[in-house]
């Protein structure tokens, strides 16, 4: 049970969290496990004793093929990995504890042994990656954005995973954050009622671009990477945008002018005002040009209650627990707030218990193509434009 409020210090004792910096800027080093997430593991039961033998992809700037946690995971035996580029391909193994590498995903996907793959690749061939592992018969969990910057993608991933009848998840790391689990704990529970307004922010300060595979993130439209943002609607109700209306911003730095990028794009910074299905509104934004500024956070506003982040605040007072699930020992929390260990136990456990995992690929879709359209909406001047829905066969 919870009170109508609560205040800071015991939110984040409740959600297992170390600080409120590393809750918002996501500072939690991989392999670091402390007292609160050492208890928190206490309570994991395992579904099964089967081991998957998993296949990871993909160790570049961000070193994410080994950063969540899928070598320690007791139910996982990472079975082989692959990078591009040799020495990044030696580094992978040796940090994932696995003795077998592929020169490329598509040399990896062909070992029959192989039961499910983690594509931690650039962001430009999520996609297409994703739909090469799920046509040779594994189960897939792909790192952000789901597509990039392309509704016809959109349609071919989407296809390719009800074809496959397997497993897809996309690693939103924003919706296993402590604040972002615990408003969708209270929103299911009915602590929100319908949600009025919902804000979602991802500032990552960005003068010069963060290096990347052939230059993909220089001069990258900002909503094209909109899921941490928009998480914090999406991850929470399980509802969806419907319409945007999207301005956008020039700070001003090299990677933006004319003919400086793959885009044709001018923007670092965009705000993006969407309706939902809700008939609420809710504001999302990708910023780079604010000063030093880097966090995720969003914030809820109901008709029952509101949530900032670190507090509830509302009427309802018969509310489930809401800290996060347990995490198995031995698997860190991780970066991005503690979300990394979470996010791989739950495509674990969506496999072996042979059930849709939290971001099936309809709410990576639904989180994903609205920052598509509102990009296309600010270099229309905010016309507002329709957003193409996504909704399960049994919903």
């Amino acid at each position: 049970m919870i009170n109508k409020s609560i205040h800071r210090r015991d939110f984040l004792g409740a959600l297992g969290t170390v600080s409120l910096g590393a809750l918002t800027a996501g500072t939690l080093t991989p392999r670091a496990l402390t007292a609160q997430q050492q208890q928190e593991q206490q309570g994991w039961q395992p579904v099964s004793d089967r081991k998957l033998r998993v296949g990871i992809v993909g160790y570049g700037v961000c070193r994410f093929g080994a950063a969540f946690g899928f070598q320690d995971h007791p139910n996982v035996e990472v079975a082989a990995v692959s990078d591009l580029i040799p020495e990044r391909r030696e580094g992978l193994m040796k940090a994932c504890r696995c003795g077998r590498s592929y020169e490329s995903l598509e040399e990896l996907v062909k070992d029959a042994s192989i039961e499910a793959v983690f594509v931690a690749t650039d962001a430009p061939n999520h996609a297409r990656h994703c739909i090469e592992v799920l046509q040779h018969g594994k189960h897939v969990m792909s790192a952000v954005p789901a597509v990039f910057g392309s509704t016809e993608q959109a349609e071919q991933l989407l296809e390719t995973v009800q074809k496959s009848g397997l497993k897809y998840m996309m690693a939103e790391t924003s919706c296993f954050r402590a604040d972002c689990c615990g408003m969708r704990n209270i929103y299911r529970a009915g602590g929100f009622g319908r949600l009025v307004y919902s804000e979602g922010e991802y500032y990552h300060y960005s003068p010069t671009p963060i290096d990347s595979f052939k230059g993909w993130r220089v001069g990258m439209p900002p909503l094209w990477y909109p899921t941490h943002s928009t998480a914090y609607y999406v991850g929470v109700t399980g509802k969806r945008f419907t319409s945007v209306s999207c301005v956008g911003f020039d700070a001003g730095f090299d990677a933006y002018k004319p003919g400086a990028n793959a885009y044709d794009n001018r923007f670092s910074d965009e705000v993006a005002l969407f309706g939902t299905s809700e008939d609420g509104s809710s504001r999302m934004l990708m910023c780079k040009g604010i000063h030093q500024l880097v966090v995720e956070r969003g914030r809820v506003f109901g008709q029952l209650g509101w949530m900032d982040g670190t507090e509830y605040h509302g009427s309802a007072t018969d509310l489930p627990d809401i800290s996060r699930p347990p995490l198995p020992p031995g698997v860190p929390a991780g970066g991005h707030g503690g979300s990394h260990g979470h996010l791989t136990n739950e495509f674990v456990t969506s496999i072996l218990e042979d059930r849709r995992p939290l971001i099936d690929i309809y709410e990576a879709l639904a989180m994903t193509v609205p920052g598509i359209i509102a990009h296309q909406s600010a270099r229309r001047d905010g016309e507002t434009l329709k957003i193409p829905q996504y909704t399960p066969p049994q919903a």
